[in-house]
């Protein structure tokens, strides 16, 4: 009779056990859920549009610059141009972390809410994956799109 419970509790705890590791790992694709993400692909765009205008700066400075007749006046203008550039390029550095961050967190917490619906266990990078794990990333993707974040 003791070998008998002995047995049913040790059948339970391994049934349990292995429904607790049932879950699986997932994975997804950072890059792809980027590319599948209008918000991401709009701050893309923000980006670039803020670092052409430093390249366009830059050169009407340059063309500024060639005006200039005395060394006087273009020590001036390259110290005066030297700040500006560094307070544009500033402001852009900020605005990108802001909007990596923005985006990161709200990729994380689709991936969370993936996490739960699916039973996972744990969603990884897809480079860290050799074999198996359930991709994720259209399911990120999804949860993104609806606004749901």
């Amino acid at each position: 009779m003791k070998n008998l419970k002995l047995a049913v509790v040790t059948l339970g705890v391994i049934l349990l056990g292995s429904q607790a590791l049932a879950g699986g790992v997932g994975y997804i694709n950072t890059q792809k859920v980027q590319n599948g993400y209008p918000l991401a692909q709009s701050a893309i765009k923000e980006i670039d549009a803020k670092a052409l205008e430093i390249q366009q700066f830059m050169i009407d400075k340059e063309k500024q610059y060639k005006a200039l007749s005395t060394p006087v006046q273009k020590q001036n203008f390259e110290e005066a141009t030297s700040r500006e550039l560094k307070a544009k390029e500033d402001a852009l550095m900020k605005l990108r972390t802001q909007k990596e961050e923005l985006i990161f967190n709200k990729i994380q917490a689709a991936a969370k809410q993936v996490l739960v619906e699916q039973k996972l266990d744990a969603i990884v990078d897809y480079r860290t994956i050799f074999v198996g794990g359930v991709d994720v990333s259209d399911l990120v993707i999804q949860k993104l799109k609806s606004g749901q974040i």
